[in-house]
C-alpha cells in the first residue's frame, strides 16, 4: 500500500491528472512571461492574441488555485507560487521535447522503409506505376516488394511481415480489412492455332468448366475467381506459380487459359493471343489493397494507398 493510500488519500487516476495539470501550452505560456517580463510579448511569441493570452493564465490559476502573475502597467511579474510553477513547468516541457524528439526518431526509422506484398497480377501490371510515383514523393524510402498469390499477401500481412498488402480474391481475407483499388476482368484465352480461336459461337460455362485449362496455383485470387463463376473446375491441363508462366504457356500453344484482361493487353494487340467470348460467366473481380485489423497505413504505407486511389 502506497503512503498517500495508507494517509487516506485518494489514488490519482491519469483522468484527474489532466483536469489538475494545466496543458502544455499554458505551461510555455508561463516559461514565455517569466522570460521576457511580459504577458504581451509572451503572447507575440507563442502565436497568440493578448487577451487569449490572459484568459490562459487565469484559467491556470483557477486550476491551481493560486495566483500566478501580478500584471502592471510596468509589465508582468511572477508570483512565488508562479515562480514555483514555472519551473516545474520548464521540467515538463523539457520532458515532452524529449518525448517528441523520440517519436519523430520512431517515425524517421519508419518511414525509411515500405514492406508491401502483392499478388502476382498487381505486383507485375499495376504496382510498378504506382512505386514510381511514390518514389517522388519519398524519395528516401526504401521499397520491399514481395509477390504471391492471395493466400501468400494474407500470411505476411498477419505474420506482421509487411506494412499494406493487394490481392485479388473474392473477399477480404479473414483478419484483414481494406478497400477496393480498381476493378479487373478476367478473359478466356487461347493460342491462334487453338480450335477455341476459332469458334464462331461463344463458349458456355459448362463446356469451359469440364476443359483442363492452363491455371495458377491454389490460393490465386485468379482461380478463386473463376471456381467460384463456374462451380467447379476440371483438374488443370498445368498448374503454374505466376501468371507470366500461365501466359507464355498459353502462347506456346499448350492449352487455353484464364487470365487477367491487365495481364494479355499486349498478346492480344498483337495476335499471340486470342480473346474467346463466354455467355454467362461473371468474371468481373475486385483488386483490394488490405491490412491487418486495427493497423490503417500510415507513413509511407498510407501515401502509397492514397496513389492508388488518385486514379
Amino acid at each position: 500500500m502506497s503512503d498517500s493510500t495508507a494517509a487516506g488519500q485518494e489514488p490519482v487516476t491519469a483522468d484527474r491528472l489532466a483536469h489538475r495539470v494545466p496543458d502544455l501550452g499554458a505551461l510555455q505560456l508561463l516559461i514565455a512571461i517569466a522570460r521576457l517580463g511580459s504577458l504581451g510579448r509572451a503572447a507575440r511569441e507563442l502565436g497568440i492574441t493578448q487577451p487569449a493570452a490572459s484568459s490562459r493564465v487565469r484559467a491556470m490559476e483557477r486550476q491551481l488555485g493560486v495566483a500566478l502573475v501580478d500584471r502592471s502597467p510596468r509589465g508582468s511579474k511572477l508570483t512565488d507560487a508562479g515562480a514555483l510553477v514555472t519551473d516545474w513547468a520548464r521540467r515538463i516541457v523539457e520532458a515532452a521535447e524529449a518525448f517528441d524528439v523520440g517519436a519523430q526518431a520512431l517515425r524517421d526509422g519508419r518511414d525509411k522503409r515500405l514492406r508491401v506484398a502483392a499478388s502476382m497480377t498487381i505486383a507485375e501490371y499495376l504496382l510498378p506505376g504506382w512505386l514510381i510515383a511514390l518514389r517522388h514523393e519519398r524519395p528516401g524510402t526504401a521499397v520491399q516488394l514481395l509477390a504471391g498469390n492471395s493466400q501468400f499477401v494474407a500470411e505476411r500481412l498477419l505474420a506482421d511481415a509487411v506494412d499494406l498488402g493487394f490481392v485479388e480474391g473474392l473477399t477480404v481475407p479473414s483478419g484483414l480489412t481494406g478497400v477496393v483499388i480498381a476493378r479487373d476482368h478476367l478473359v478466356v484465352v487461347a493460342a491462334p492455332t487453338h480450335p477455341w480461336a476459332r469458334r464462331r459461337r461463344p463458349l458456355d460455362p459448362e463446356e469451359l468448366a469440364r476443359t483442363p485449362l492452363i491455371l495458377r496455383e491454389h490460393g490465386s485470387g485468379t482461380r478463386q475467381v473463376l471456381d467460384a463463376a463456374l462451380g467447379g473446375l476440371a483438374d488443370p491441363l498445368l498448374e503454374l506459380a505466376s501468371t507470366t508462366a500461365v501466359k507464355a504457356s498459353a502462347v506456346s500453344g499448350a492449352g487455353p487459359s484464364v487470365l487477367s484482361e491487365l495481364a494479355v493487353g499486349e498478346e492480344l494487340a498483337a495476335r499471340r493471343l486470342v480473346r474467346v467470348p463466354v455467355d454467362g460467366v461473371p468474371l468481373d473481380r475486385a483488386l483490394r489493397a488490405v491490412w491487418r485489423v486495427g493497423h490503417r497505413p500510415v507513413g509511407p504505407a498510407r501515401d502509397l494507398l492514397s496513389l492508388t486511389r488518385a486514379g
